[in-house]
């Protein structure tokens, strides 16, 4: 998983293992969302523009969200710094997409970056 990051709330992210996509997506937030590793420094509720790559698909999908969840630099437990991304309801084309990917992916259990 790579991020790359503006200084205007873009962020750019490209995740390449369903692995990764389970352990960065957070389907308790309505309409789901995605950790984005960074050191950015966010705070909640902050407005983001994420430009998404999943696997090795070619497009990227725009997602307009809010952050949710904000692990910053040191966190307890050697946590990844980063934000949690809430998507906004128009990204519903996004939240298909990831969950369709993990739908057959084993249900073991895992670790997240967030919970």
């Amino acid at each position: 998983m790579r991020e790359s990051g503006r200084s205007d709330g873009i962020l750019s992210l490209w995740i390449r293992d369903r692995r990764v996509l389970r352990a960065a997506y957070m389907p308790f937030l309505a309409h789901g969302g995605l950790f984005v590793p960074t050191d950015r420094q966010f705070r909640l509720g902050d407005e983001v523009f994420l430009l998404l790559r999943l696997l090795d698909e070619p497009e990227r999908i725009p997602v307009a969200g809010k952050v949710a969840w904000v692990t910053p630099q040191g966190a307890q437990g050697q946590r990844v710094p980063g934000a949690g991304v809430q998507f906004g309801i128009e990204s519903g084309f996004a939240r298909e997409k990831i969950e369709n990917y993990l739908a057959d992916a084993p249900a073991t259990d895992y670790r997240t970056h967030t919970m």
